[in-house]
């Protein structure tokens, strides 16, 4: 009986899309078991193993098969999102929340303009600017973008070309450095609250990657909190980025959760 090489199956599977991406695989340092890993598929969606594994590799395959399930299951035609799919989960909405769904002021008025502009798209496409307007949501961006009177359509219009990347990541950072200047002791509470969530998010083998972006913005803004001087690193990068642009940058990886992530294995899917 042979076993089944899930990593190399992933692998496989996102280098017949002939994506230019890569695979991330991610452990997190631990000084023993149980181990944990992440991996993060071409297009942002990351999931990680929810065994308990006692060794690293075995963490590794459990989170390649987490994230192997997902993307095959992505595939079938009823996870593309469609005029029907979108009735249906506005009803849904509305029916949970009773807010109106064509108003775009709303909440779901914005989860009805995201869902539109992604039709034929992947429930996993869609997920990805889905994560970013639930940290923008999360870090009270969308508030502040509202009071400078900017629609809710060109928000989702600029945020598509431009996705998640440093400047949004340091820029948060920075917003709850001052939250906790203001509020000492804030940001631990809600560091603490961020790696729980992540840790039941992870064993429910669902998407993580709001999860992990929230707990990696809220160690990178705890990091700083230590240093006696302004952060001045993170200050450079908002000062480089365009004010009338949100946000822009690069994928860059910080400092989270369940540790750092000292182990980081990128598999080329190209």
């Amino acid at each position: 009986m042979y076993a089944v090489n899930v990593v190399a199956i992933l692998h496989n599977f996102w280098e017949q899309k002939q994506t230019e991406n890569l695979l991330l695989y991610e452990s997190a340092p631990s000084p023993g078991p149980p181990y944990v890993c992440y991996v993060t598929l071409p297009g942002g969606s990351c999931f990680g193993n929810y065994k308990v594994c006692d060794t690293q590799a075995e963490a590794r395959r459990d989170a390649a098969r987490v994230a192997l399930m997902n993307s095959l299951v992505n595939e079938l035609p009823c996870r593309r999102i469609s005029h029907q799919f979108i009735t249906q989960s506005l009803k849904q909405a509305a029916r949970d929340s009773a807010v109106n769904a064509c108003d775009s002021s709303t909440s779901i008025g914005t989860y009805s303009l995201l869902l539109n502009s992604y039709i034929g798209r992947t429930m996993l496409e869609f997920q990805e600017m889905m994560t970013i307007f639930q940290l923008l949501h999360w870090n009270g961006t969308l508030k502040a973008l509202r009071e400078r009177q900017c629609s809710r359509q060109s928000v989702i219009a600029y945020y598509s070309q431009r996705g998640l990347d440093e400047y949004m990541r340091s820029s948060m950072a920075l917003d709850w450095l001052g939250r906790e200047q203001r509020s000492p002791g804030m940001l631990g509470v809600e560091l603490q609250a961020a790696q729980r969530e992540l840790v039941l998010a992870r064993r429910r083998g669902i998407e993580l990657r709001f999860n992990k972006e929230k707990t990696e913005i809220l160690s990178l803004a705890l990091s700083q909190a230590y240093i006696h001087h302004t952060p001045e690193r993170l200050n450079r990068c908002a000062t480089t980025a365009p004010k009338t642009a949100a946000l822009a940058g690069n994928r860059t990886r910080v400092n989270c959760l369940e540790g750092s992530y000292a182990n980081h294995y990128t598999t080329n899917a190209d």
